[in-house]
């Protein structure tokens, strides 16, 4: 059995106790005094959280993870991913669609613009040469017929592209203040978000998005999804407004409906615009 150590009252550092040898004491077992690590939220960083910031993002607590705003994965992959989910899986993809950025969707959406013209000027100019062969030769070999083509592709196809993704956010943005007209709460950002991403369509209906299916997918699943096209915009609307908003039927109807004025009225004022600016190059 173990003598009990006593300490000096004025100790010497040199008469400091110490434990007899196999004491398995707290005092050979310093691991006990550390202080356990916090158990806090991945999301939010609280301790009292237990996920509900993120299940407080839709009604349902279903989000879905948006591949364009992974930074870690390749860009055509977050590109096309996002772009798909947006056409194929249209209604659940929307629904449980995260707040978040609005710049980071928007580039999505101008990339995805531009992506989606150049698609259809790789396609324009094969065409010509087989239609009017003489034409692009004299544009090719016209000074002034090469510079004005060249201008309208370098400054042209960018600013139609901006009126593309003013007349998305429009919509998304419309639909947010009919559904507040209806007495749900305003959520501009994810609405703004809903019609930045809602661009993806554009991308999977051109030949850009043809090509990458066939390719992919096949020519069975390409034209499966070409068939999914008719009506998407409503249905993908309704799902977003149903989730997000909450509203009765008629009340969500008559929120897409000034949805539809607002985006309409945009890409008029958008698209007025852009041939005032593209004048105004192809003049200079």
């Amino acid at each position: 059995m173990s003598t009990p150590l006593a300490r000096k009252s004025n100790a010497d550092p040199d008469d400091r106790p110490v434990s007899p040898p196999g004491d398995t004491g707290a005092a050979s077992q310093p691991e006990l005094f550390d202080v356990p690590a916090a158990v806090v939220c991945v999301h939010c960083g609280e301790s009292y959280c237990a996920g509900q910031c993120i299940l407080e993002t839709t009604q349902s607590g279903i989000v879905h993870i948006v591949p364009w705003e992974r930074s870690k994965l390749p860009l055509f992959t977050r590109l096309w991913s996002t772009a798909r989910l947006t056409t194929v899986d249209a209604e659940p993809f929307f629904a449980g669609l995260p707040d978040g950025g609005i710049a980071t969707a928007f580039r999505f959406a101008l990339v995805a613009e531009l992506c989606a013209l150049l698609s259809h000027v790789a396609i324009a100019i094969p065409a010509a040469l087989v239609m009017a062969p003489r034409w692009v030769k004299h544009v090719a070999l016209d000074p002034v017929s090469r510079s004005f083509a060249l201008r309208l592709l370098v400054f042209g196809l960018p600013l139609f592209a901006l009126v593309l993704v003013t007349a998305h956010a429009a919509h998304g943005y419309a639909l947010d203040v009919g559904a507040g007209r209806q007495g749900a709460k305003r959520q501009r950002t994810r609405a703004l978000r809903f019609g930045l991403y809602a661009a993806g369509w554009d991308l999977v209906v051109g030949p850009f998005g043809f090509v990458v299916l066939l390719v992919k997918e096949g020519i069975e699943n390409a034209m499966n999804v070409m068939g999914m096209l008719r009506g998407l915009p409503t249905r993908a609307s309704k799902a977003f407004a149903a989730q997000h908003y909450r509203l009765p039927n008629d009340q969500l109807k008559k929120a897409l409906r000034t949805s539809y004025w607002g985006a309409g009225w945009a890409t008029v004022v958008a698209a007025g615009l852009f041939f005032a600016a593209l004048l105004a190059i192809v003049l200079v």
